[in-house]
């Protein structure tokens, strides 16, 4: 029991527990502040991503140096299969929302507290560019934080369609391969204007895992995925029920 007055203890203890609190908040927002000026993507692609950068250095330390493969093309250079594929997968939601989706945000957090996990699943298309261009896959929840922020200033500085072509251009699609076009060529030795239903849907199918995933030749879990997009992008009229494997050759 600590002599004295116990008021003088208990106010001494307060003041150190405020400034450890403060202490904490004003890391949080060293970390969280500033946020990146994203208005420069309006009309630039970037040079490079926290992701390609991220990739660079594990190479390095592993004594390698990474094949980088990436080709910027348009949105309109994409398929259409694979734009909607993509939007199936990813972000069903993405034109309904405003960078996030805090439904599906909150799903994922009671997923995390029921299996005991920080998963910190439910980013949207708007989330993950905000994550690949600027912070990195941790699963923290302060880096979770920052990339909300991010996510929402993408949403108003830039719009859906430049978000869109930016996440393309930029997803991760294997070892070295970043964005729609490296990825097409690379896996079906075609544009990514010529992609059909099936190849774009094995295309989303792996970017959950696209460094351990391979499109073009997918196993069980892969092909199953694929054609559930395929069977959502029907259901969503984005896919005729005769298309087929050919249906752009």
């Amino acid at each position: 029991m600590p002599q004295g007055n116990p008021r003088s203890f208990l106010r001494r203890w307060a003041v150190r527990a405020i400034a450890v609190c403060a202490a904490f908040l004003l890391a949080l927002a060293v970390y969280i502040f500033p946020l990146p000026d994203v208005r420069v993507l309006k009309r630039h692609n970037p040079d490079t991503t926290a992701y390609i950068e991220l990739r660079k250095a594990q190479a390095a330390r592993a004594g390698k140096k990474l094949k980088l493969r990436q080709q910027w093309v348009p949105v309109g250079a994409i398929s259409e299969h694979l734009v909607h594929a993509v939007l199936i997968a990813e972000d069903e939601a993405f034109y309904r929302h405003h960078g996030v989706d805090w439904v599906q945000l909150k799903g994922a957090a009671l997923e995390d507290i029921k299996r005991r996990r920080l998963a910190l699943g439910g980013s949207t298309i708007t989330q993950q560019t905000a994550r690949n261009l600027y912070l990195s896959p941790s699963k923290n929840p302060f880096r979770k934080a920052k990339e909300l922020l991010i996510a929402r200033r993408l949403e108003r500085e830039l719009g859906k369609r430049r978000i869109l072509e930016l996440y393309l251009n930029i997803a991760e699609w294997g070892k070295g391969i970043f964005g729609a076009e490296a990825a097409s060529q690379f896996y079906f030795g075609k544009p990514a204007s010529a992609l059909t239903p099936d190849e774009a849907a094995a295309m989303a199918a792996v970017l959950p895992s696209p460094r351990r995933w391979n499109p073009s030749a997918p196993g069980r879990y892969v092909s199953m995925r694929s054609e559930t997009i395929l069977d959502r992008m029907r259901r969503s009229g984005y896919l005729q029920d005769d298309s087929s494997e050919t249906d752009s050759d």
